[in-house]
């Protein structure tokens, strides 16, 4: 399972700090996230998916449809 964080940061000029600031941690982590070197927990999944607006299913690489969460 490929996740979509990069393609999503990528498409929204935003840079590696700027979302680790949203999940409150380090860029080096949230590079880690981006490589899949590190697993994201649930919890940073959910952030991510509110953050972005998009569902779980989108960003976990599950579906290609975004279904922006409200």
């Amino acid at each position: 399972m490929q996740l979509k964080i990069r393609q999503l940061r990528k498409e929204r000029g935003l840079t590696q700090s700027e979302v680790a600031d949203e999940l409150m941690c380090d860029q080096s982590l949230y590079s880690k996230y981006e490589r899949e070197v590190r697993s994201l927990s649930l919890e940073n999944a959910i952030k991510l998916a509110r953050y972005y607006g998009v569902s779980l299913d989108y960003l976990a690489g599950l579906t290609e449809e975004q279904e922006k969460l409200e």
